[in-house]
């Protein structure tokens, strides 16, 4: 199969290294991995399996090597490349390119046994920087803002710079977390608030995600069982929880994506809060925090073995409050698993 890729985790899967301005052409049995000078010495030391090729102009190089090896049919995913960078291979080359979107993602989908073991770590480390988090928020976090504890959630789960997070992330309170997606606010936080955290650190480039959320007193814990003050908001919660928990114990690999997500979808439609579960399922997690497969209501993808994705269901007021519970989980010998 000859093939090109330009995205920095799809170089990675296939040999080891990537950086930032890289293009990894793959001919059969031959593969060139081109990069500029500032990358020569980590290049050599680090990529297996292919030719490491230093060149200024990466797009020329490649298409050198393509006209060379007179290649007729040539693999890319459009979601990796620029047009300017297409357009060169494209007019420079007789080689016929074929889009084949997420190619490297639908590659990537079943995990090795290597590659469980380290997502499985960089789930537990996660766990304990959740843990970490706590501490810190119940011994100083009370009366900040949230933009100083998304900067306190950071220094938790980077411990000191020594990992990577996966993402930004997530701290809201109250009515913010009725945004998936919520970005910090001058919002400061009390006891008896409601708290919601997502995040995620790197353990060896492979992301972590969890999502947990609480009311915030003093010597609190990021675990699933938890008690509100307020009756509506524990109703949502226990609902949420209810669907995360029925999901992990129903799943089985030989399902399609989209009844794992009917197993959190039907039961918080049927306790009233249908209008207010506005995202699929989960995602697949891997290299990129968000990868197939994606558990959503319209996914034929078929659930397998060594399938790595969250399970996240949530319930989300606008102006009130949002609820979010998540764990990734790992199909293994037909079950869902949690890491």
């Amino acid at each position: 199969m000859n093939y090109m890729l330009k995205n920095e985790n799809a170089i990675y899967y296939e040999c080891g290294y990537s950086c930032d301005n890289a293009l990894y052409l793959r001919l059969g049995d031959e593969a060139f991995f081109i990069t500029d000078s500032r990358y020569t010495i980590d290049a050599q030391e680090h990529v297996k399996g292919a030719k490491v090729v230093i060149e200024r102009d990466l797009y020329t190089k490649a298409a050198e090597i393509l006209k060379r090896a007179r290649v007729k049919k040539v693999i890319f995913d459009p979601k990796e490349w620029s047009v300017a960078g297409f357009e060169v291979l494209n007019t420079k080359t007789k080689t016929a390119f074929k889009a084949v979107p997420d190619f490297s993602h639908k590659k990537r989908m079943v995990k090795s046994d290597a590659e469980l073991k380290i997502i499985a770590k960089a789930a537990k480390l996660g766990r304990k920087a959740f843990k970490s988090f706590a501490v810190q928020i119940s011994k100083q976090g009370f009366g900040k803002d949230e933009f100083a504890l998304t900067y306190m959630a950071k220094g938790a789960l980077s411990k000191e710079g020594r990992y990577d997070l996966s993402f930004d992330p997530i701290v809201a309170i109250n009515a913010n977390a009725a945004k998936p997606h919520a970005t910090p606010t001058k919002k400061r936080l009390k006891e008896g608030d409601l708290l919601l955290v997502d995040a995620g650190l790197k353990y060896k480039r492979y992301c972590s995600d969890r999502t947990r959320t609480v009311e915030a007193s003093e010597g609190f814990a990021f675990r699933h069982k938890q008690r509100f003050g307020k009756k509506k908001i524990q109703k949502a919660y226990d609902t949420v929880l209810k669907a995360h928990d029925r999901a992990i114990k129903k799943a089985r690999s030989g399902m399609k994506a989209k009844e794992v997500d009917a197993l959190t979808r039907d039961l918080i439609e049927k306790a009233g809060f249908g209008k207010y579960y506005v995202h699929s399922t989960g995602h697949g997690v891997g290299l990129d925090i968000h990868e197939m497969p994606y558990i959503a209501s319209k996914s034929e993808t078929v659930i397998e073995d060594g399938m790595v994705f969250t399970i996240e269901p949530g319930i989300y007021i606008p102006g009130e409050f949002g609820i979010r519970i998540e764990d990734m989980v790992a199909m293994v010998d037909g079950r869902a698993q949690v890491l």
